[in-house]
């Protein structure tokens, strides 16, 4: 009983061990594994596009708040949203929708570099917590996933292809936040703004007029 509250997964008897049994228990002990790894992607990862969840996010950004305030490093938080989104469920089908959320979260994520986060914010909105980068970096990163999406039509499944743009608010910790809660509402400020300004851009927090 204490080797299974501490962690064991199976136990064999010491002299009544058999090859038969030790295989039995090795088998057992690979199916657990994988039946964990797959409740732990579940428990962690968007199901649709495979990126991070929103758990995850709110984990993640809590954890980036209080490194940045003990190291003195700036981090940056994107919100990017998919312009008329909407439009294509209404046109084409749910179908076509997933199929274009699965392809531009591959072209976020592409686009990202290694020690970003990338999630799935929620509906057609996505994330990317970047990390040891101001507001103006961040921008830079934001503006090269607009073009990826802008110059090449994404699939939306068959020879479905749909000429889509997306549009992004930037904010940066700590100068333009100080929670977590101020650091998304000011880049939900900037993507906002991009939005009112006609799509298909790039706006933070500090270009909006005090």
């Amino acid at each position: 009983i204490e080797a299974m509250n501490a962690g064991a997964l199976d136990y064999l008897v010491k002299g009544e061990i058999s090859p038969q049994m030790l295989e039995r228990s090795m088998r057992y002990a690979l199916k657990l594994g994988d039946t964990l790894e797959a409740l732990r992607r579940l428990a962690t990862r968007d199901q649709l596009t495979g990126l991070l969840n929103r758990r995850v996010f709110d984990e993640i950004l809590e954890e980036e708040i209080d490194r940045s305030q003990r190291f003195d490093r700036p981090f940056s938080l994107i919100l990017i949203d998919i312009d008329h989104f909407k439009n294509v469920n209404d046109t084409h089908g749910h179908l076509a929708g997933d199929a274009v959320l699965r392809e531009v979260a591959r072209r976020i994520e592409k686009k990202a570099r290694s020690v970003d986060r990338v999630m799935r914010y929620g509906g057609e909105e996505f994330a990317i917590l970047m990390l040891e980068g101001d507001s103006e970096v961040a921008r830079r990163l934001a503006d090269g996933v607009r073009v990826a999406i802008e110059t090449d039509a994404v699939s939306a499944g068959g020879d479905l292809v749909l000429p889509l743009t997306i549009s992004a608010g930037v904010a940066d910790f700590p100068r333009d936040a100080n929670s977590a809660d101020e650091l998304i509402a000011a880049a939900d400020k900037g993507l906002y703004a991009a939005k009112e300004g006609g799509r298909n851009r790039v706006v933070t927090c500090r270009d909006i007029p005090a």
